[in-house]
């Protein structure tokens, strides 16, 4: 498959499948928690919030100005040149290029959501008994954490190679 049009398809892919299930959840559910749904017992939830915020409301209470600029201005510069560097990088492993695709994706899909709708759609929740317990979260969030750790891991081992072969 050419590399642009891989490079489009899972980026679009990514934002497919968070922005479907924000509209799933937005029209199914009842907002705040008072309707959440406990797909496995009090583990994991489903509780519909909007985030005005960035990673677990931080800076929701920030002047809307400095909002607009740190948590829309900034990530789409941000995600612009990331766009850039991966479509002009040839050089990239592939597991790389998922990895930067999947945080393109999810960054795309909740800057959409600030402009759209001035918030990010969150829904889902884990709390294994204390033991680790998240915040509540949404598909693209998971997109761009699963691109970052593949990319570390990506980092990794191609360290590793290098090592190997000096």
């Amino acid at each position: 498959m050419n590399r642009n049009l891989f490079i489009i398809l899972l980026v679009a892919f990514n934002i497919a499948i968070d922005q479907i299930s924000k509209v799933i959840v937005r029209s199914t559910m009842i907002r705040g928690g008072k309707g959440q749904i406990n797909v496995i017992q009090d583990y994991f939830q489903l509780i519909w919030v909007e985030n005005k915020g960035a990673f677990l409301g931080m800076g929701s209470d920030m002047n809307p100005t400095l909002r607009l600029v740190f948590l829309l201005v900034l990530p789409a510069i941000v995600l612009a040149y990331v766009t850039y560097y991966i479509v002009k990088t040839k050089e990239l492993d592939r597991m790389s290029l998922i990895a930067f695709c999947c945080i393109v994706g999810g960054g795309i899909a909740n800057v959409f959501d600030r402009i759209v709708f001035g918030q990010v759609t969150d829904f889902f929740y884990i709390d294994l008994g204390g033991v680790f317990k998240t915040g509540i979260f949404n598909v693209a969030d998971m997109s761009v954490t699963a691109g970052m750790i593949v990319l570390l891991f990506s980092g990794i081992l191609s360290g590793k190679k290098k090592e190997k072969t000096a």
